[in-house]
């Protein structure tokens, strides 16, 4: 199953919107994303992300709801992949 994870985004790097990328902490799992999409994120807005595109800005609220439900449902396993 695909699925798009929401994260708070802690660092940009890239002046040029079009080639921008940043530091996304999924509780916890910090992972490097493409901003492309997502021209206006700032640090500190919670996005939803989806093979390493970060696809649109979402409030604290409902990232943390998505969040939640995929804990529910066990879906977070590929998040952890690689990390001790």
């Amino acid at each position: 199953m695909c699925l798009a994870v929401p994260g708070k985004l802690v660092s940009i790097e890239g002046s040029d919107p079009t080639f921008r990328t940043g530091r996304v902490n999924f509780g916890g799992i910090v992972k490097d994303i493409n901003l492309s999409y997502v021209r206006e994120a700032k640090v500190g807005d919670y996005v939803l992300v989806h093979v390493g595109f970060a696809l649109t800005i979402v409030d604290e609220e409902e990232a943390a709801k998505v969040f939640t439900y995929l804990k529910e449902m066990d879906e977070l396993a590929e998040l952890t992949e690689g990390f001790a």
